[in-house]
């Protein structure tokens, strides 16, 4: 289905945080000449990376096993077969895809397309808790329309082998291609209308997943590289990563990259797409909203974060004593 007047940038602002009763909502970004079989294969890569970084959301009796010794190794094979016993999960591919994000190691067993397709989606149905997995696809600027055919084709066999609940266009309507409908989307007025028809910026990643809450983005190397590194900071206690935040019970929730509630302290790890139009007016609402809800705000970008991460963490450390010694403001906000 292609989604009119409505651009990714602006969809993913609105499904920030993922409502409870949305489905998994997944932002795909093609290239504009690709194969079919480029990309299923792109797509499915894309997804096997996202599922080893969610481990073990997916597999929870799998928490606190952490270091790849041969025998955690095995252990985590055998959870994900008991798992799968009684699931619908195959248990070959998921015990090889829980030992692999143990290990961090690279393609395990070679398994046919249609099995990584519709395993994939189940594991990010259990790491989600939710019913269905829908794709957003972003589609770029001056797609040929020789290349639209096999867009979508691949798409088509991603939703029917993976079992999706849907694929949702969004960009410039299809030309060559006359079997996608088209709907009509009206977004929340909380997403600025003012900019919402401005280009949407490229994002360095093809694919983007939702956060999950308590744990740094999948996507986000910086949010990664960051909770490696405050894991062992004392100093770094009582920090919560993406949670929902509600000012109150008339307002529409909020998502905190990494926030220290007991300080009042928000932390922001804004990647590229914070430079797009939206992002940008929509943070500069929330940074006001939480500022005069007594919270102070500090932003980082990606490439402060992967260039010096010991630096951003000693300006958090600074900050948080500061804080802790001072006393912060309270305000009536709260996460939920």
């Amino acid at each position: 289905m292609h989604l009119s007047d409505v651009d990714a940038e602006a969809l993913a602002i609105a499904l920030d945080p993922l409502p409870r009763d949305a489905p998994v909502v997944l932002t795909y970004r093609p290239r504009a000449t690709a194969t079919q079989p480029a990309i299923v294969a792109e797509v499915l890569g894309l997804l096997e990376a996202s599922a080893v970084a969610l481990f073990p959301a997916w597999l929870p009796e799998a928490t606190g096993i952490t270091e790849p010794s041969d025998a955690n190794v095995a252990a985590v094979r055998a959870l994900a077969s008991r798992l799968a016993g009684r699931s619908r999960h195959f248990g070959p591919f998921l015990a090889d895809l829980a030992a692999r994000a143990l290990t961090g190691a690279g393609p395990g067993a070679s398994f046919q397309p249609e099995v990584r397709a519709a395993g994939l989606t189940r594991v990010l149905l259990a790491a989600y808790s939710r019913a269905d997995v829908v794709v957003v696809v972003d589609l770029p600027d001056g797609l040929p329309a020789a290349h639209e055919t096999p867009l979508i084709a691949a798409l088509e066999w991603l939703a029917f082998r993976g079992g999706l609940g849907g694929v949702w266009l969004t960009g410039a309507p299809l030309s060559d291609v006359d079997r996608v409908q088209s709907q009509r989307v009206e977004l929340p007025a909380a997403v600025p209308t003012e900019t919402r028809r401005d280009p949407a910026p490229t994002a360095d990643e093809a694919l983007a997943i939702p956060s999950l809450g308590g744990r740094p983005n999948p996507n986000s190397a910086a949010e990664q590289l960051l909770e490696k590194v405050l894991s062992s900071r004392v100093w770094a206690h009582g920090r919560a990563w993406n949670q929902p935040f509600s000012f109150g019970p008339l307002t529409n929730q909020i998502r905190i990259d990494l926030l220290w509630e007991a300080e009042h302290t928000a932390v922001e790890v804004d990647g590229p797409e914070h430079r797009g139009p939206l992002h940008y007016a929509t943070d500069r609402t929330r940074d006001v909203l939480l500022q005069t809800a007594g919270y102070a705000v500090l932003r980082f970008t990606n490439d402060q974060v992967l260039g010096d991460v010991n630096a951003v963490a000693h300006q958090l450390e600074l900050f948080l004593s500061t804080r802790r010694v001072t006393g912060r403001s309270e305000g009536s906000s709260h996460v939920e």
